[in-house]
């Protein structure tokens, strides 16, 4: 299989987080080439704060080694910065010369600091505060000077301060607002950390304005000239007053670019839908993020849609904010300014360095700030998210989770007390359960190896203590040996099982009603979860719940098969693998209208169209004018058939009518997996009905039924279930076991397994001896089937998104 060339240019965080979910989900999909203007692998670079600190090293924070590039066969260019790319060509041209075409490109070209447009900001001893050649000129700047001035009382500007000054520097922040973080805190938040930070050794000087950066003799700068007159003299000067897209590639590239590369819900830009963009150099709904835990989750989506799932949404992100300044404690997030229609909550202990404001606007918490106590963080955080009602327990909201309810857990740590789907890790979306669950099925005993199997503490490490008491309260806790059940993904710690049982048992009718029901740990879910709750819904509460088409995989999108190279197949249904002179010769000048290179006679008797391009799918099936065989689908695909009694001189019984009865009975029944029947005439079995998910044999007396088989991979031969003597017969009870299988069956379950699970016993006890309950599960089959709509010739009725099939127009720049 010829593989797709994907590039991604820029190295960081988010473009790297992309590649590992894709890998994760489509391992051969892509040859991967990355560009990255730094000489390193990837790298955290939100803990650049404690290696300037001195409490880690630069090994410590790679994220990714040269080892993993060469593992996933991934060709990395490291200190190759592209200056060119060619959209018509698709072609990356980076400045040295070197070159790499390109079928998808990522771009997570990342931000650039933004330095103050003042006299002297070139100066030596000017600096900005982004990457690791920054970090290294600051610690090699405080072996050799004494004075910092840090311009910009931010969160990245305190990090910086207060490392320089652990190095030994006399460090003095200049702010211009009124106090420090106004965007994370509120006034009295931000002047308690101001204290805090004094008590230290940091210098302050709030409302300074900056107006030049004077030289010395030598030509490094000396002082920093404020515009009320004064001055300070200073060694170094390190500016961390913001950030700003890094467009500049994109722009030349012909990309909109408005705050960022502007980018669809997809992460493709809405110039070429070839490109896609995560990171900080992205403009999602005019927003263009600076966080880590929102760029994790534009990741996820972007990897989602490369490996063409196309389920994944991106619709923006709550964020949070903690200091990475030991021994502070600091979370703020939402509205927590407050405002008009809101009220708020608040406690202060100035003595005791606790401040705690919660925002509430119509019964819903919508702001937090803390400081000093930020143990419930998390826990505000999730009702901000959920936007859950907090009238109930609003007058208990100030005093945390804990004193919320009998939660059983007073007197033991926060971690103990903590629900399991309560999130620890912002930047990674990581929850407690999933800790505790790797903890116990994998034997992780130190920090590093939950880091390593979880994220969890791996990005900014604000939540490094919260890890540690988890590790310490389940490693040593005394935990049942019963096996576990299996999740559906890594989004939750709920079974197939579970979902199912909870769709219907609390008639929950769409996706979003599902996961938040089931407290979903990712709001959106992910390309393993969302399909299987798509079909769960569907089979559940037919002609309630609405069908998603986002959540299924691209061939059910498309309706048709897509190939190695990008075009599609194309099998029109034939009844029992009957067909006319009038079918084929329709097939026939659709092979030549539109230039289909290959014509096929599948195992199943049908004839395959190789070859066609996505923009002609709608045109082919229109020409042909045939129902869909939903060979690309999890349904129902072919019913086999030998010639039977009416042409063969050894058959017993008219199995291409039984066939044909069958097809068109079953024909639009989705199914947890794909789904093939055969009829045989008579015991020779030519049509192979013993190696069939339902197989029917016709013998002197009647019909024999076989189920559970599969000639895949691994060939199963299927369970004989019953004899009967006439045709409807056979319709009701191989339906009432598709319909068994269909209601019970886990997704992406094929019957084999289904029936290895449950026992054959009792699928013979539901089919064979409960007579009511067999004839009440082809009624059910019947109801569900009734007037679903064929997806080639009912586009409409059938919801197909026909916008997929118009063909993209890269070359126009």
């Amino acid at each position: 299989m010829k593989k797709m060339k994907l590039v991604m240019i820029g190295n960081g965080m988010a473009g790297v987080r992309t590649l590992e979910e894709l890998i994760k989900h489509s391992p051969e999909l892509y040859d991967i080439t990355v560009f990255g203007a730094e000489p390193h692998p990837n790298y955290n670079r939100i803990l650049l704060s404690p290696v300037l600190a001195g409490e880690q090293t630069l090994d410590e924070i790679v994220l990714n080694s040269w080892a993993w590039y060469e593992e996933n066969r991934i060709t990395l260019h490291a200190g190759k910065k592209v200056v060119k790319v060619d959209r018509v060509k698709r072609v990356v041209i980076a400045e040295d010369g070197t070159e790499a075409e390109y079928d998808r490109l990522l771009l997570c070209t990342g931000s650039n600091p933004f330095m103050l447009p003042v006299p002297g900001k070139d100066l030596p001893g000017v600096i900005a505060y982004r990457d690791i050649a920054d970090t290294n000129a600051m610690i090699e700047a405080s072996q050799k000077y004494k004075k910092a001035v840090v311009i910009g009382g931010g969160l990245l500007g305190l990090e910086a301060a207060n490392g320089l000054m652990l190095r030994g520097m006399d460090v003095t922040v200049v702010h211009v607002m009124p106090w420090l973080m106004e965007r994370q805190l509120d006034d009295v938040a931000g002047k308690l950390l101001q204290k805090s930070l004094e008590d230290r050794g940091l210098k302050f000087m709030i409302g300074a304005q900056t107006q030049e950066l004077v030289a010395g003799d030598g030509g490094r700068v000396k002082s920093i000239k404020f515009k009320d007159g004064t001055e300070l003299d200073t060694d170094l000067v390190v500016m961390a007053v913001g950030i700003r897209p890094n467009t500049q590639l994109a722009e030349s590239m012909g990309l909109h670019v408005n705050r960022g590369i502007v980018v669809h819900d997809t992460m493709q830009t809405v110039t070429d839908a070839r490109i896609y963009s995560v990171g900080e150099c992205a403009a999602h709904r005019g927003i263009a993020y600076g966080l880590v835990a929102p760029l994790f989750e534009q990741a996820k989506v972007a990897a989602n849609h490369l490996a063409q799932f196309g389920i994944g949404r991106y619709t923006g992100s709550l964020t949070s904010t903690k200091l990475k300044v030991t021994g502070i404690d600091l979370f703020s997030a939402g509205e927590f300014m407050g405002g008009e229609g809101t009220e708020e909550i608040v406690m202060s202990d100035p003595f005791g360095g606790v401040y705690k404001k919660l925002v509430i606007k119509d019964d819903k918490l919508v702001g937090a700030c803390l400081y000093g106590d930020t143990v419930d963080g998390s826990y505000y955080f999730k009702l901000l998210r959920e936007g859950r009602n907090v009238g109930d327990i609003r007058d208990k909201l100030m005093f945390g989770e804990s004193n919320i309810g009998d939660t059983g857990h007073e007197g033991h740590s926060k971690a103990a007390g903590m629900p399991d789907e309560a999130e620890v890790c912002g930047c990674n979306g990581v929850t407690k359960g999933t800790i505790c669950k790797a903890i116990k099925e994998k034997g992780l005993f130190t920090l590093d190896e939950v880091k390593k199997h979880t994220k969890a503490s791996a990005s900014c490490g604000s939540c490094t203590g919260l890890v540690e008491q988890i590790l310490m309260f389940t490693a040593g806790g005394d935990y049942s040996a019963a096996p576990k059940k299996k999740a559906i993904c890594a989004c939750t710690d709920h079974s197939h099982q579970d979902v199912r049982d909870a769709i219907k048992a609390n008639k929950l009718l769409s996706i979003s009603e599902a996961m938040q029901f089931l407290e979903w740990r990712t709001p959106n879910g992910c390309a393993t979860c969302r399909p299987a709750i798509n079909y769960y819904l569907l089979s559940t509460w037919p002609k309630q719940a609405k069908d998603d088409p986002q959540s299924r995989y691209i061939n059910e999108r498309s309706h048709a098969n897509i190939q190695k190279d990008g075009t599609y197949s194309v099998i029109p249904r034939m009844w029992g693998g009957e067909t006319t002179a009038d079918e084929l010769r329709r097939i026939a000048d659709a092979v030549d209208k539109y230039k289909i290179p290959t014509v096929k006679v599948t195992g199943g008797q049908r004839i395959d169209l190789l070859g066609v391009k996505k923009e002609d799918l709608q045109n082919v099936w229109k020409d042909i004018g045939m129902p869909s065989g939903h060979a690309y689908a999890k349904a129902l695909r072919t019913v086999k058939t030998c010639v039977g009694s009416e042409w063969c001189r050894f058959g017993t019984q008219d199995s291409t009518q039984m066939g044909k009865d069958l097809e068109r009975a079953l024909w639009r029944m989705y199914a947890p997996h794909k789904v093939k029947l055969a009829v045989s005439g008579c015991p020779r079995n030519c049509a192979e009905s013993g190696i069939k998910d339902v197989g029917v044999i016709g013998v002197d007396s009647g019909w024999e039924i076989y189920v559970g088989g599969n000639g895949g991979i691994k060939t199963e031969v299927a369970h004989f279930l019953v004899k009967l003597k006439t045709s409807e017969e056979v319709l009701e009870y191989s339906g009432a076991f598709l319909q068994l299988y269909r209601e019970e069956g886990w997704y992406l379950e094929r019957t084999v397994h289904y029936i290895s699970r449950v026992g054959l016993d009792y699928v013979k006890k539901k089919i064979l001896e409960d007579h009511e309950g067999r004839k009440a599960l082809w009624e059910r089959l019947q109801f569900s089937l009734d007037g679903e709509p064929d997806p080639w010739l009912e586009h409409d009725k059938a919801a197909v998104d026909t916008k997929q099939f118009v063909k993209l127009e890269a070359e126009k720049v």
